[in-house]
């Protein structure tokens, strides 16, 4: 695939090389009802530089459209939360960080999902103590962009970790995908780790192990497609070989027209499926009731 094909899903990089895939690279995929669960392993440099990835696993979970109905089924948040708990460490401290600008809406997910993350690294206590031992302690940051606080995320992140010493960091962000058809109807987590911004070509310092020293799980739901992406994709060039015309001015990200509805409810999915991952002794109804 020509790196100017812009997508941030691994699933989408791996779609040129359909039936001869470069060596080093995997494609697995695991269907239940209406949820399509793909993994993606990228082992190799070499398979790293062909795909335009980073080393590493990427899961993605196909689902129904996000605004298609009011409620996300529970078959589909347990089956992101079932995924994601397999990423992580058994125990340990979890750092959720919700990266994006809540100003602009296709960026606005991961804001939004912090906000709805149980954070409990405060009640972490003895029992004894009125604690709740049986909550994982969780600490929760929406650190805004650079263009807000004048502080790169990256490093405010490192200080973070450096302080609170977690077992794994989730990093949420908004995704870029080749076609519409996977706006707000897609997942992706990945043990990669994440550079904040990338979804709408603002590609800010990396958040990964080598980075940080710990596990960072990234997610994230495509909302934006690049203008000249989509343009070449409709006119059939994606397979030609060729690459896209350089843009002139701005580049341009096309979004859906309901994308307040998709990110509010992909927000949801995305904080009930974190939520249960960390605290898997709490039903789904006492996750949803806690969340209010």
């Amino acid at each position: 695939m020509s790196k100017s094909i812009r997508t941030d899903l691994a699933l989408e990089a791996a779609a040129p090389f359909a039936g001869n895939l470069p060596q080093g690279v995997s494609v697995q995929e695991q269907k239940t009802n209406q949820i399509l669960i793909t993994t993606v392993t990228i082992s190799t440099p070499q398979a790293a530089e062909v795909m335009g990835k980073s080393m590493g696993e990427y899961i993605t979970v196909e689902t129904p459209p996000f605004c298609a109905t009011s409620l996300n089924t529970d078959e589909e948040i347990a089956a992101i939360s079932q995924t994601l708990a397999r990423l992580l460490p058994k125990e340990g401290l979890v750092l959720v960080v919700g990266l994006g600008n809540e100003n602009i809406t296709p960026d606005a997910l991961g804001p939004q999902v912090a906000r709805q993350i149980l954070a409990t690294r405060h009640m972490a206590f003895p029992k004894e103590e009125g604690g709740f031992p049986g909550f994982r302690p969780v600490a929760v940051l929406a650190p805004g962009v650079l263009g807000q606080t004048g502080i790169e995320t990256a490093g405010l992140i490192r200080a973070l970790v450096e302080d609170l010493h977690p077992a794994a960091v989730i990093a949420v962000d908004a995704l870029a995908s080749r076609s519409l058809d996977r706006l707000g109807s897609t997942l992706q987590m990945a043990d990669s780790g994440i550079a904040p911004g990338s979804g709408v070509q603002n590609r800010r310092q990396e958040l990964s192990r080598a980075t940080l020293g710990i596990p960072v799980i990234s997610m994230g739901v495509p909302t934006v497609v690049d203008g000249a992406t989509l343009a070449w994709d409709l006119l059939g060039q994606n397979e030609s070989g060729q690459t896209p015309p350089t843009c002139q001015g701005e580049p341009v990200m096309v979004t859906p027209r309901d994308i307040d509805l998709l990110i509010q409810r992909a927000a949801k999915v995305t904080a009930m499926a974190i939520n249960l991952a960390l605290q898997p002794q709490l039903t789904m109804e006492d996750i949803a009731y806690l969340m209010e």
